[in-house]
């Protein structure tokens, strides 16, 4: 593998008739000017974390990913704006902050349209004369997974882009549900869960480990789909003439993962195959947040970036470099919380603006899919739980917290207190604070009409999986224990 410099982009680009098609900061040339126009693909996972072998995970088998990783640019540094689904979905495709567009709770049900003058990148495609599609990795009739909190007519022109005009170039989506959970279990190549490897912050119990093997069994199923979607390309002749970007729309499906700021939640890979074999093997490690897959994608196909857009062409060498990513969780279904974020090669800060509020505020979401969740509050109540796994079933959340990320990566040792730190706990309190300044234009509190509406469906979707587990409708911890424990794990947990 090596390492992308600028002079072998050029290249490549140059090779691939791309300097036309790259702003240089918001401006790239019309697509008239374009020998060719490309297609691009975006293979979008549901809940991925950095969990592929070309990532460095030992266990797992992916051998489609990391072959798609050797033959093109694979990121290291690659950051969603938030850990959960429709306010990341709505960065994708708009390449604004879910912030600055109120669009930053989960699932808003009161929808409203963007602000004026912001577009969904879909319009400005079409705009150029692509066809614009989003579809499901089980049918290409059926539509894909969008999840947007915003309103908007005519996203889509189509479902697969086999529904296009003969020879229109395509801007298409393929919208895979692995891994999120309900996990599945790869019976071609299981995962012994005696081998993986468990983060600190979990306890290291039956439990936890065949809910990690089953989570890496299901990034296995991930990689023969898209094995059959890069098939299809070649069929088809579209491979030398499709850029395929394929990432994660947030990180691990995992407690202390989704929903929170901490890197497993906001990691994810992201590979970028270009036509002809160009950069192929190539290792980025700059900072990219997925904020920037808009005006990237934009630029790839000659189409002028809008000055509104917040996210950079990170394609462009001439584009300067990131030096930090920022991140923020808001209402999670209905769970009510405001967490911010600004990330650098070396430090996270992180602040909580409800720090009265504990991590494991009720959310019928994480309570009935994940199965660490009460096994931690069952053993923290028997006070079995290690420092680190403790810190995570506090009472309350500290006002601040700051990593060092180089020697801390599972983000443990909060040094907001640490004196030795000051100096870095003001600078990234600083720039948080002219972050929020410049993006966060978001209503707090949210319309009461929202929180209640997501109180009453969580409510009662809780009482109707409890029930079908048999489990009644109020079960203790322990009952649901037990119930993990017959599901996951033949001998019950130790």
């Amino acid at each position: 593998m090596k390492t992308i410099g600028k002079y072998m982009l050029i290249a490549g680009l140059l090779g691939l008739g791309f300097l036309g098609a790259c702003s240089g900061g918001k401006k790239a040339k019309d697509a008239k000017d374009k020998p060719e126009r490309l297609n691009i693909l975006w293979i979008v996972a549901d809940d991925l974390g950095t969990d592929l072998g070309c990532y460095g995970n030992e266990v797992v088998y992916t051998p489609n990913l990391d072959h798609l990783a050797a033959q093109g640019v694979k990121y290291g540094y690659f950051y969603t704006v938030t850990a959960v689904c429709s306010p990341s979905r709505s960065t994708m495709i708009t390449g604004m902050y879910p912030t600055s567009i109120h669009c930053q709770n989960h699932r808003t049900h009161f929808k409203k349209p963007l602000p004026d003058g912001v577009v969904p990148i879909t319009w400005l495609f079409r705009k150029a004369g692509y066809f614009t599609c989003n579809g499901d990795f089980r049918d290409k009739n059926r539509p894909g997974k969008q999840d947007y909190n915003f309103k908007a007519d005519n996203l889509y022109d189509g479902t697969d882009w086999s529904q296009r005009k003969p020879g229109q170039p395509f801007f298409a989506q393929i919208q895979i549900h692995y891994p999120h959970r309900a996990f599945s279990h790869d019976t071609i190549r299981p995962i012994d869960p005696e081998k993986v490897t468990i983060p600190p912050y979990y306890p290291d119990h039956r439990i936890t480990r065949q809910d990690w093997a089953l989570y890496l069994e299901t990034i296995q199923i991930l990689d023969r789909t898209v094995e059959n979607i890069l098939q299809r390309l070649e069929k088809e002749g579209l491979a030398k003439s499709t850029v395929v970007f394929f990432f994660g729309d947030q990180g691990r499906p995992m407690l202390r993962a989704k929903q929170f700021l901490y890197d497993p939640g906001i990691h994810t890979p992201l590979i970028i195959r270009y036509p002809d074999g160009k950069m192929e093997g190539t290792v980025e490690n700059k900072l990219v947040s997925n904020v920037d897959l808009a005006p990237a994608s934009l630029a790839l196909a000659g189409i002028p970036i809008p000055e509104y857009m917040q996210g950079i062409d990170f394609l462009d060498p001439n584009v300067p470099e990131r030096t930090y990513v920022y991140c923020m969780r808001d209402r999670r279904d209905e769970t009510v919380d405001r967490i911010r974020a600004v990330r650098t090669n070396n430090f996270k800060y992180i602040r909580n603006f409800y720090p009265e509020r504990p991590y494991t505020q009720f959310n019928t979401y994480k309570k009935q899919a994940y199965p660490v969740l009460t096994l931690m509050q069952v053993l923290h109540r028997k006070g079995k739980l290690t420092p680190a796994q403790e810190q995570f079933m506090a009472d309350r959340k500290p006002p601040e917290e700051l990593y060092d990320l180089i020697r801390d990566p599972f983000e443990i040792h909060n040094l907001y207190k640490n004196n030795a730190y000051a100096d870095t706990l003001q600078q990234l309190r600083t720039l948080l604070d002219t972050v929020l300044a410049k993006y966060d234009k978001g209503t707090y509190p949210e319309d009461e009409r929202e929180i209640e509406y997501a109180k009453k469906l969580a409510a009662k979707r809780y009482t109707q999986i409890m029930k079908r587990r048999g489990l009644g409708e109020n079960p203790t911890d322990e009952q649901i224990l037990e119930w993990w424990e017959k599901r996951l794990t033949p001998a019950g947990g130790r």
